[in-house]
């Protein structure tokens, strides 16, 4: 199966017309030398607040829009290579991001909606990963992660503000 990425609201692509190819190269470079993982099923769906309102009330009965939202796979024994087929990898998970909160982020963090886009792609296969920030060392954690994979893609630091300096 791969990594797939599934448009929904096309608002998307009429904001970011290469936003399919932005997603994947993010969701790559937050796999790293764990790339394989994704040849089991990864799937980033691009909707709409609606639709993840939605799915944050269902699965996590919190009734509002948010930006992004993972969905880690159920586990599934991982078999070796034993049949005709090759090896089957288990399925990682889902994301799903929601256009109208991702875009007004981006324009009241003055940042480009694709690196917007970029940073919480990388954020939710951190999340597919297993790293978390419901402590503030994990957070930590997964800030100084998501700052290094983010830079390697040109993507300038997202936790910084313009008043910081």
């Amino acid at each position: 199966m791969g990594l797939e990425v599934e448009i929904e609201d096309e608002a998307w692509p009429g904001a970011l017309p290469d936003v399919q190819a932005l997603v994947v190269r993010a969701a790559e470079a937050a796999l790293g030398e764990d790339r394989d993982l994704a040849s089991g099923g990864l799937v980033i769906l691009l909707t709409d607040d609606e639709t993840v309102r939605d799915l944050n009330a269902r699965f996590r009965g919190r009734d509002r829009a948010t930006n992004v939202l993972s969905f880690p796979a159920a586990p599934m024994p991982i078999s070796g290579g034993d049949d005709a087929s090759g090896p089957r990898l288990s399925p990682l998970g889902d994301i799903v991001l929601a256009f109208g909160l991702c875009s007004l982020e981006a324009q009241q963090q003055n940042k480009a909606l694709s690196s917007h886009l970029t940073h919480l792609v990388v954020h939710g296969v951190l999340h597919l990963l297993g790293r978390d920030h419901e402590v503030e060392a994990e957070a930590e954690a997964m800030e100084a992660e998501e700052r290094q994979i983010l830079a390697g893609l040109g993507i300038d630091d997202p936790y910084e503000r313009p008043d910081d300096h």
